[in-house]
């Protein structure tokens, strides 16, 4: 079972959820700092941690997918109204997808530039396209839109949501997520 006696999600849960947000700062500020992969641009530390942070983020959410369908999540505190519990529902879901699509997306990139991408440097991972197969060129594009334009505001609106719950219903949705609480 998922949820202990206050109501709350469970250890694994917690933790998954926020190794997740720490993988993502992690990702975002590395993302912002490495150097722009252009044409033959070669594979620095900071674009290998990058890689690799991206192949642990689809291994966690991977497990946190896994976690999720087989344990029960808290009910629902009471009153919150049906719209917003669509909406709840809508959002998870499409950053569960985003979190497998982007860092999918850039490991195809990286394969189509015939770069290695690498488990910390302990596994070279397989590359998933040949180098400059010409059908999968835009694949670094659409993966920067979409990790700036899809996952951001969904974390914004997460965190607001969150925020919102706490700041001025005064329930306890941002609580039963909290660790330690």
């Amino acid at each position: 079972m998922a949820i202990n006696a206050q109501g709350r999600y469970t250890r694994t849960a917690i933790v998954l959820h926020w190794l997740i947000l720490a993988l993502l700062v992690a990702q975002y500020l590395i993302g912002w700092t490495m150097p722009h992969i252009g044409r033959n641009t070669p594979v620095t530390t900071l674009i290998s941690l990058h890689f690799s942070i991206g192949v642990l983020i689809i291994g966690v959410i991977i497990v946190r997918l896994a976690w999720r369908f087989t344990h029960d999540e808290p009910a629902h505190e009471a009153g919150i109204p049906a719209w917003q519990l669509r909406a709840e529902s809508i959002v998870h879901w499409l950053l569960y997808l985003l979190l497998v699509v982007v860092p999918v997306l850039g490991w195809i990139n990286a394969s189509y530039r015939g770069m290695p991408v690498t488990f910390f440097g302990l596994v070279e991972m397989p590359q998933l396209v040949a180098t400059h197969a010409a059908s999968w060129r835009w694949t670094g594009d659409i993966h920067t839109l979409i990790a700036e334009y899809g996952i951001l505001p969904l974390v914004g609106l997460h965190v607001a949501a969150a925020l919102y719950h706490y700041f001025i219903r005064r329930d306890r949705v941002l609580q039963r997520m909290l660790p330690g609480v």
